[in-house]
């Protein structure tokens, strides 16, 4: 074993303060790596147009070549990246406006001032119409909660139920994005069918604002379909008033008493179709509006 190894791990020969010099030499070398691996990270996980590969032709027919298979999974990430790219821009320039970061930037028209508003900030230094800022700042939040639930919204789709997140919460709006991706397929959700949705929403209607994005969908799902079908009649059909009638005067009868008023006969309905321990009035109840559905839905046929 040579004499300088023995000197430079011998604790007693190096000491203390040499140790501990040597533990902090370490201990920067793992920081600086560590510092170096971040960095790398961050520059691979940076959009580039360098990442993307050169169009070639392709290497022949049928299956993928493992190249051709790299530049294809490298390009969807690229297509991916252009479909989320409105909403991180969206999210930059709301939070360039909300705190003004560009009140220290001088005016590029008028070096002696600098910048007051998002508009002409972003018009002259972005390039990106007022309009467009606009809308682009209402909508990222909604954009990245559906990014994150896997749809691929873009502005125009967003834009219509941006209004619906100002009228009640997040949650809402992306619960109508929800509705109609369920109802017409994710690939089939358009600005137009987002907007004829939000029409039909009730100027009155409620919402429970704790309610998760899946049970708003739900909710606003019942009250639409009760807005589009015309209203049931809730009134007792005369022939059906009689036989009550008639048959509460049997109950009468066998109860001895004079008369059994039809108010009666209905709470004692209403207490045998919730009973728990007696399901015979639910079932025959549940049976019959099974009946009168398949009865209709056979005349629409």
């Amino acid at each position: 074993m040579s004499k300088n190894w023995e000197e430079a791990t011998s604790w007693e020969k190096t000491g203390r303060r040499r140790g501990g010099n040597k533990l902090g030499e370490n201990s920067r070398v793992v920081d600086d790596e560590r510092q170096k691996a971040i960095q790398a990270a961050v520059e691979e996980a940076k959009p580039g147009l360098h990442k993307i590969p050169d169009p070639v032709e392709p290497a022949g027919e049928g299956a993928l070549t493992p190249e051709e298979q790299q530049r294809y999974e490298q390009c969807q990430e690229g297509v991916d990246l252009g479909n989320t790219a409105w909403f991180i821009q969206g999210k930059a320039l709301d939070t360039i406006a909300v705190g003004r970061l560009f009140r220290n930037t001088p005016h590029k028209l008028d070096p002696k001032r600098c910048y007051t508003t998002i508009e002409e900030w972003v018009v002259l230094e972005k390039g990106i119409s007022v309009g467009q800022c606009s809308k682009l700042r209402a909508g990222w939040a909604i954009g990245e909660v559906l990014s994150a639930r896997g749809y691929q919204s873009n502005p125009g789709q967003v834009r219509e139920i941006v209004p619906v997140r100002n009228a009640f919460n997040l949650n809402t709006a992306v619960a109508v994005y929800v509705l109609v991706a369920d109802s017409w397929g994710g690939n089939q959700v358009t600005a137009d069918r987002l907007r004829n949705t939000v029409k039909m929403l009730p100027g009155d209607l409620k919402l429970d604002e704790d309610e998760d994005v899946d049970a708003l969908a739900k909710t606003i799902k019942g009250v639409l379909v009760e807005e589009i079908q015309p209203p049931v009649s809730r009134a007792i059909p005369p022939a059906v008033t009689r036989a009550v009638d008639k048959l509460a005067i049997s109950i009468a009868d066998a109860l001895n008493r004079p008369r059994i008023p039809r108010s009666e006969v209905q709470l004692r309905l209403m207490e045998a179709f919730v009973d728990p321990e007696d399901s015979t009035v639910y079932d025959a109840v549940l049976n019959r509006m099974k009946q009168v559905e398949k009865a209709e839905k056979k005349a629409l046929q």
